[in-house]
């Protein structure tokens, strides 16, 4: 375990709805955060098949790049009568030619929860690995996950990703009909995040 003590991270993100997630999550402890449009820095090749591994490729290529600690997770929906899919590759089932385009994606995997023939609920989770890296190499790892259902029509115009479609076990709304603040208080990445805190921040 290390203690960070340092006045600026680098939150090793292109998305602004995920970097807004990490300023707000990192504003209570007196941080600076940039993010990697902030130094024009390439997405690295995702070659790893966990959500730890291709985070820890994101930090690291951030950090040698900048010499900034870096943070940068890896995250997915991972839905049980998909086999776990898409899991890793959940950004990669948003790619287009003009961009990554996530209403496509929910409405492709829509379509191939219908032709599975599983019956509702269709049972998910989101997942998520948080990797902080020194610029001597060293780094922290932290995962989070939350349950919960894959629902039809979308919902809500909040967050990111699938959120619209991921609707967490308990609740009544999407992570797409949340308020961000609350949102914030249970996903996946909060869960990490309340990890790395715990170890590296109190």
């Amino acid at each position: 375990m290390r203690k960070f003590t340092g006045g600026t991270i680098l939150v090793a993100t292109h998305n602004p709805g995920k970097l807004e997630e990490m300023e707000s999550l990192l504003n209570p402890y007196d941080i600076v955060v940039r993010g990697a449009a902030d130094f024009n820095l390439p997405e690295p090749e995702e070659y790893e098949d966990t959500f730890a591994g291709n985070a820890r490729i994101k930090a690291r290529c951030a950090m040698e790049a900048t010499g900034l600690p870096a943070l940068a997770d890896d995250s997915g929906v991972e839905i049980d009568a998909l086999g776990g899919a898409p899991g890793v590759h959940t950004a990669d089932w948003a790619e287009t030619e003009n961009g990554r385009d996530f209403i496509m994606a929910m409405k492709n995997t829509r379509g191939l929860l219908v032709q599975s023939a599983t019956p509702e609920p269709w049972t998910a989770r989101f997942c998520c690995a948080l990797v902080l890296a020194w610029p001597d190499g060293h780094d922290e790892v932290f995962s989070g996950n939350v349950e919960g259902k894959i629902v039809w029509p979308m919902r809500g115009e909040q967050g990111h990703g699938y959120d619209p479609v991921f609707q967490p076990d308990g609740y009544n709304m999407t992570f797409g009909e949340m308020d961000p603040g609350e949102k914030n208080r249970i996903s996946h990445r909060a869960v990490a995040f309340s990890k790395m805190v715990n170890r590296c921040f109190v």
